[in-house]
């Protein structure tokens, strides 16, 4: 069940493009305006394929996750919501799972009812929050997750919006500590080093509409899970992630993903 009525949402600001929107349309969305397509269209055919590689590793991290009985998600930046969310996906497998949406564009709240329709015995909310500001996203997540008991946290293809002046390292590493162990890390980013003239093609028409982009190395993306137990088989391109059988297709893909725990005290 939902924890309350989302307030009413801030003007949405159609003369300039918003990743969220811009995301949307690459997945086929309708909740996106035309500054937002003339971006999508920009892009090399590959950003179409990276935002279905993103959200199927999505589905099938969440899906695992709940089968080893975590029911507790803390998804930032969720995004529009496309069917099935993530609580959808967690709560086929635990009914009572509680999941927090944070998101600070102005369109997904206004489309955050859909994230609050829980199952029955399950909990959703939905925090209008910067994932700059973590302790005011941990303030508001303690309100609906149990801190003492583990909890995944979901960054799906949210980092590479954050420059190395914006201190993502300092972000997830504060938002890491404060989950207990036993809790997971879902991470996945785009890549500078595996296809780089199509990186730069995508940093360049983003920056032509205002978003700022770093794309990372495996080695600065793998920074993001020091001192965390990367769950087999680490941290490989989105579609390589699988744990359970069917695999995945095979593909080509320019997006890191991986999953890791966090260990007990001493154990790292």
């Amino acid at each position: 069940m939902p924890t309350g009525t989302p307030p009413t949402p801030p003007r949405t600001d159609t003369s300039r493009a918003q990743p969220a929107r811009v995301y949307d349309w690459l997945l086929g969305g309708k909740d996106n305006y035309p500054v937002d397509e003339v971006v999508g269209r920009a892009l090399p055919p590959q950003a179409k394929d990276a935002a279905r590689q993103n959200r199927a590793f999505m589905h099938r991290a969440a899906a695992w996750l709940a089968d080893q009985g975590v029911d507790q998600f803390l998804d930032i930046g969720t995004g529009i919501p496309t069917e099935p969310n993530l609580h959808q996906i967690v709560q086929r497998v635990v009914p009572a799972a509680r999941v927090v949406y944070v998101d600070n564009d102005p369109i997904v709240l206004r489309h955050a009812e859909a994230l609050l329709v829980s199952s029955p015995e399950g909990t959703t909310d939905y925090v209008q929050a910067d994932v700059r500001e973590p302790g005011e996203i941990l303030r508001h997540a303690r309100d609906v997750l149990d801190f003492s008991r583990p909890v995944a946290l979901s960054l799906i293809a949210l980092l590479h919006f954050l420059p190395d002046d914006q201190d993502p390292q300092g972000i997830v590493r504060q938002l890491v500590d404060a989950l207990p162990p036993g809790s997971h890390l879902v991470l996945s980013h785009a890549a500078s080093d595996l296809h780089a003239d199509l990186a730069r093609q995508v940093t360049e028409e983003y920056a032509r509409a205002g978003i700022r982009l770093g794309f990372r190395t495996h080695a600065e993306v793998a920074r993001f899970f020091d001192g965390l137990d990367l769950v087999a088989p680490g941290l490989v391109t989105a579609p390589e992630w699988f744990r359970t059988e069917p695999a995945p297709v095979a593909e080509d893909s320019g997006i890191y993903a991986g999953v890791a725990r966090v260990p007990a005290a001493g154990t790292a």
